[in-house]
């Protein structure tokens, strides 16, 4: 029997942890269930910054999966920051910030499959060179509230996939109801990508690799919602990470 890809996930980050207060990382058990679920053995990176710690790490395993959580430095994708947006911004962490961009980078380096969620989404295009809205109810006119934190394992709002997309051949369908958990969102797009998904108002919720870039990765998965807290009351949520898991067990099959 072919044993489970091993799947590199990257965590959270806490100023005070649990057990002695100090600087730590922190998970939800949603992302490893989901995963598990979908056939995959999940191993959790430390929070080490090290161009040549994670380098190993991503050398060791199957795929890679860039989780959600804080906000990202604003710096990163827009300097100067107005005031008005500063104001609206929720904690960051450099270190974080820093681990994830070497991931991101570290993965295409090696071909690695990638699946990235909302955090994570947002990360893999502005480390490609795109940038994001601050903050979605300043900067963008829209009725649909995005962050609904109430409602994290409830669908709050459609996505409208393309056609010839990767995302819609793993639903079989054209549109799909989806969380919403963000207050921003990714703005001018970094060129290897395409837009795969938008919410009904046009707020990006699904990249890939565009056609003429997809040599780049073996699979690139990024999406704004958080399918992980989908996958216990609505099933077909699961499809996503296996879609994922497989194609890490494809990749080990051609690697090893």
């Amino acid at each position: 029997m072919q044993s489970a890809p091993l799947i590199l996930v990257s965590p959270s980050t806490d100023e005070k942890g649990a057990e002695f207060y100090d600087y730590s990382i922190s998970l939800s058990e949603t992302y490893l269930d989901a995963l598990t679920q979908a056939g995959g053995l999940p191993l959790v990176l430390p929070c080490a910054p090290s161009p040549k710690i994670i380098a190993e790490y991503v050398r060791r395993v199957d795929g890679i999966m860039i989780t959600g959580g804080d906000d990202i430095q604003p710096e990163l994708y827009c300097d100067p920051v107005p005031p008005e947006l500063r104001k609206t911004l929720g904690r960051n962490d450099a270190v974080r910030d820093l681990l994830e961009t070497l991931l991101v980078k570290e993965a295409f380096a090696q071909q690695k499959p990638l699946l990235a969620i909302c955090r994570g989404h947002q990360i893999l295009n502005i480390t490609l060179g795109g940038t994001l809205y601050v903050d979605i109810p300043s900067q963008v006119k829209t009725k649909i509230n995005h962050s609904r934190l109430k409602h994290k394992d409830r669908v709050v709002h459609e996505v409208h996939l393309e056609a010839d997309s990767l995302i819609a051949r793993i639903f079989g369908k054209s549109t799909i109801q989806v969380n919403s958990s963000h207050h921003q969102a990714v703005q001018k797009l970094a060129k290897p990508l395409r837009v795969t998904g938008r919410a009904p108002d046009g707020i990006i919720e699904a990249l890939e690799l565009r056609p003429e870039d997809a040599g780049l990765m073996p699979y690139l998965l990024a999406v704004q919602f958080h399918p992980e807290r989908l996958v216990r009351g609505h099933p077909e949520f699961v499809e996503l990470f296996r879609s994922f898991t497989e194609a890490c067990a494809v990749h080990r099959g051609r690697v090893s």
